[in-house]
């Protein structure tokens, strides 16, 4: 059940890095200065005749009065960074403190901060709330120096830190900071006055000339006015945003200009809201403290959160900020920074407002990452890294957590051993069938096994879990994903995406009952603690359910209903047929627009248009009405259709000028307008399909296959025929054989380069140690075309060559098999390729956590090839006459076999595999022939010390 979270983890303790140690010494006086260094393009691969571009690294100076300290060379930035600061502590002996501050300890510590803002050196320094007690010096009259208390407790974040260990609230109630901020002053009666009842503080005696004249030269230098667009966001809900235009002299200051906007004559009781979008944007929220009744100052700093803002809670901007804003409030982006003395400024226009709307939401990073918020939606599986476009969904969650004001997520990796099938002859492997659960977009996978439970092996596979907690470190969620992934890294994509998900369905309907936010929880292994999470997300309730509207995060209806029950879903496909169509887990590349239009007076706005626009086919990374249109195109087309309105938010957010397009919808019945060309097909990967089936992947079955094989032989020589990146010569090194001498051939260098280093890696290691290729005297790679003769092929116990001849013409690979079976004449041969009856299966496959697309839409009559690069692929009666005639003409006997499916079952195996064997008479047949050697050897090694290479 959902509820299952009840208890709160330890609060995670927090360690301090070499960089904060030496920042708590030096301050600004510590300089990194960071180069970049190109390595040497030494591969580690002797032997190995392919030029090599070595990886960029980083060297880091680290600059101190006392001296500098350069780094080692490291992969990251910042890790050379850590490092030379690192190397610094060591080297002047500081001892970095262990000494955790108590409430007691924070409270002295605040006092003392507060003093020193208001000090001479302070004033002088580049900090940016020292820029607002220098515009405080311009104010006139009583306000002469008054700085208010709000833009101490947000803009220094020593304040901030101190104020949360006095109380950890302060993260969900900022406006305790300026309770406990006028506590400190008061206790500074000499230096500092406070007015009760006035939301600022000033320093008693003013500052000596020496430190006000620079200043004021400063200020002369910057005589001027600026502009600033910025929005009014009114309390009620049934008043629109308005824009505002903020007039702000060089002798003004700011805060007191946004007051009078608010209605107040000065910024004494103007409150400044945290940074709200992105975490480097400078946009704020400004709001009036109505009623705000003071705690009595006191020299113990263990105040009580004062009982302040009476009147309309402003559900909008309470939204944005994250905490609660009461009556009208100001979107600007203005303000002091670190990077200049000037008053930083940008234009903030209705756009603005709708784009950081669904940047809170749990697909609008997502959204926003593609540049397209109505036309996309957040991708409900991650396929392959290469498939995927946009911000990952790990940088999304965190990205999620970060905007409502949480503690970063935890991500705990767990790695384990697996067990997988060992097909001794040929039977079937673990077939992964994926069944989605209606309404969620989870896949069951239920692995069953069709072959023999023996002679298993072991693999590591990963499994990740995430836990959401807020500030607190209130478990506020967790997802534990059952399945588990080959790469690390996909296993936190993955468990990240549930999240997201669960969040998205969340955010569709937060009146969705209990019991149905359980099943989606427990259909995507999530579990969540009800009352924390309706807490942690209280300004989304309040927001969205007070207007009886939701944004749609993920703004999804089920394709079914979109096109049958839908009656005003359109579809007209224009141009001629080109026969090249997308299918399940291709990358199609539309240009598209989409037009706000109405009904009345044909007006026609544009909202969103991208010229080159790529999306994986099946993983619903559009939406239903864009991929039903694409799946039932070919390249060189163009489809038009109108659709409803999506939710007004996604609309204003994609809109240039939102103003005109929030007129439209308001005087207007309007539908939105789609028109797609369909660019280009990139098909899908062979593995991508293979995968979405089988466990393990089919390229692994048919290595294990071979490897059985060899193990079981008493074989001491092998040549694998179009040897690609060396998977199964690797494979082979991790078991004990009774191979001596091991051989590649390929026609890619690249592919080789890559062989080279994998198999010198583990051939070096059995010169040191007991492993399982201690036996290996000599491996070699060639690079040459396996149907030209080379002698140095001949009499080979061994050759394999796995889904190699289908990348061949038909005519190739029949001399391939007579080269080989005539001339090369090896004990056994072993070849595999696809069966194309199979494609049936691989092609109408579902992509993982996918909802099965409509069929028939979009397919051709006849299945296409698994990869583009095919230039064949051969049912089972072709490939057996190919193989038995082989067999027949160069005396060899032929079996069948394959991996993935049934030979039992239609249609057969997903790849068949042909076990050619030399007749014994045959053995008499060895000739003295012409040593030819087209073949280039790339690298060679062998069991002595120094590794030979050959021109």
């Amino acid at each position: 059940m959902g509820t299952s979270g009840d208890a709160a983890p330890e609060a995670r303790k927090t360690t301090i890095t070499p960089k904060a140690v030496i920042y708590q010494k030096y301050g600004s006086r510590a300089s990194y200065e960071v180069e970049e260094v190109q390595e040497s393009a030494q591969n580690g691969c002797p032997g190995l005749y392919i030029p090599q571009k070595g990886p960029s690294l980083f060297r880091c100076r680290l600059n101190l009065p006392e001296l500098s300290i350069v780094s080692e060379t490291f992969k990251k930035k910042k890790d050379a960074e850590q490092a030379a600061a690192e190397m610094a502590i060591q080297k002047l002996g500081i001892q970095p403190s262990t000494h955790t501050p108590n409430v007691d300890d924070a409270g002295e510590d605040l006092v003392t901060r507060v003093a020193y803002l208001f000090s001479n050196e302070f004033l002088a320094s580049q900090h940016p709330l020292s820029c607002h007690f220098k515009a405080a010096l311009s104010r006139e009259g009583d306000l002469y120096g008054s700085v208010p208390v709000s833009v101490i407790a947000v803009y220094d974040g020593k304040i901030s830190s101190l104020c949360k260990l006095i109380d950890p609230k302060v993260e969900s109630n900022p406006c305790l900071v300026i309770s406990f901020v006028l506590q400190a002053a008061a206790t500074l009666p000499t230096l500092i006055t406070a007015t009760e009842g006035q939301l600022w503080i000033r320093r008693q005696n003013p500052y000596p000339p020496e430190v006000i004249e620079p200043l004021l030269l400063e200020q002369s230098c910057t005589l001027g006015c600026v502009c600033v667009q910025a929005l009014l966001i009114p309390s009620s809900l049934n008043e629109d945003i308005k824009p505002v235009t903020l007039n702000v002299s060089s002798s003004a200051y700011y805060l007191d200009v946004i007051a009078q906007k608010l209605g107040l004559l000065d910024a004494s009781k103007i409150l400044v809201s945290r940074p709200i979008g992105k975490s480097s944007s400078e946009t704020r929220l400004y709001f009036v403290a109505s009623d705000l009744q003071f705690v009595e100052p006191s020299s113990e700093l263990n105040g009580k959160k004062p009982d302040i803002f009476e009147g309309s809670m402003n559900a909008r901007a309470s939204y944005l900020a994250g905490q609660e804003v009461y009556g009208g409030a100001i979107m600007a982006s203005i303000g002091y920074t670190w990077k200049s003395k000037d008053l930083f400024h940008e234009d903030v226009f209705l756009k603005t407002y709708y784009r950081m709307l669904i940047y809170k939401t749990p697909s609008g990073p997502y959204k926003l990452s593609r540049e397209s918020t109505i036309a996309t939606e957040l991708p409900v599986v991650f396929t392959i890294k290469s498939n995927w476009r946009g911000a990952f969904p790990r940088e999304i969650l965190c990205t999620f957590c970060r905007q409502h004001r949480l503690s970063e997520p935890v991500f705990t990796i767990s790695r384990y051993p697996v067990k997988a099938l060992s097909d001794l002859s040929g039977s079937q492997k673990k077939l992964k069938v994926t069944e989605l659960t209606e309404g969620t977009g989870h896949a069951n996978e239920n692995a069953a096994n069709h072959g023999d439970d023996e002679n298993l092996e072991s693999m590591s596979k990963f499994r990740c879990e995430v836990k959401v907690l807020s500030k607190l470190q209130d478990l506020i969620l967790q997802c534990s994903p059952k399945d588990s992934c080959r790469k690390e890294t996909d296993c936190i994509q993955n468990a990240s995406l549930k999240v997201l998900s669960w969040l998205s369905s969340y955010f569709q309907d937060f009146n969705m009952p209990l019991e149905k936010l359980n099943s989606l929880a427990d259909a995507l292994d999530v579990k969540f603690n009800p009352q924390h999470l309706f807490k942690e997300f209280k300004f989304c309730l309040a927001m969205y359910l007070n207007q009886q509207r939701t944004i749609k995060a993920n703004n999804c209806v089920d394709v079914p209903q979109a096109i049958g029950e839908h009656e005003n879903y359109l579809l007209r496909i224009e141009g001629p047929e080109s026969g090249i169509c997308p299918s399940n887990g291709s990358l199609a590349c539309i240009c598209y627009s989409a037009c706000l239009v109405t009904e009345v007076g044909d007006t026609k706005e544009l909202i969103e248009s991208a010229y080159e626009f790529e999306f994986e086919l099946g993983a619903r990374a559009v939406n239903p009405h864009v991929e039903t249109a694409v799946a039932q195109m070919s390249v060189g087309q163009s489809a038009f259709f109108l659709v409803d309105l999506p939710s007004q938010e996604l609309i204003l957010a994609a809109a240039n000028d939102s103003a005109r397009a929030l007129s439209l919808i308001n005087s207007n019945i309007c539908r939105l307008e789609y028109c797609i060309t369909l660019l280009k097909v990139s098909e899908p990967l062979e593995d991508r399909m293979e995968q979405a089936l089988f466990s393990p992947p089919l390229s692994k079955q048919r290595v294990e296959y071979a490897v059985e094989h060899i193990k079981k032989s008493d074989a001491t020589t092998l040549v694998d025929f179009g040897c690609g990146s060396g998977s199964l010569l690797e494979s082979l090194l991790d078991y004990p054989t009774s191979l001596r001498k091991i051989v590649g051939v390929d026609l890619s260098l690249k592919s080789l380069s890559r062989a080279a280093k994998v198999l010198h890696s583990k051939l070096s290691k059995s010169l040191d140690g007991d492993v399982p290729c201690r036996g290996i005297e000599s491996a070699t790679l060639y690079y040459g075309s396996i149907i030209v003769f080379d002698s140095r092929m001949r009499g080979f116990d061994i050759g394999t060559c796995l889904e190699v001849i289908e990348h061949m013409e038909e005519d190739q690979a029949s001399l391939f098999g007579d080269l080989v079976l005539s001339s090369f004449r090896p004990s056994v041969l072993i070849v595999s390729t696809p069966n194309y009856e199979y494609n049936v299966i691989l092609q109408k496959s579902e992509l993982p956590s996918q909802e099965e697309a409509q069929e028939g839409k979009g397919q051709s009559e006849s299945c296409r090839f698994r990869n583009h690069d095919h230039k064949f692929e051969w049912t089972r009666e072709q490939f057996s006459s190919w193989a038995r005639n082989l067999a027949s003409r160069h005396n060899y006997s032929v079996e069948f076999s394959g991996v993935g499916g049934s030979a039992d079952c239609e249609p057969g195996f997903a790849s068949q595999i042909a076990l050619f064997k030399r007749l014994p008479w045959q053995e008499e047949r060895i000739e003295d022939e012409e040593l030819v050697h087209p073949y280039n050897i790339i690298w060679e090694w062998s069991n002595s010390e120094t590794s030979k290479s050959c021109d």
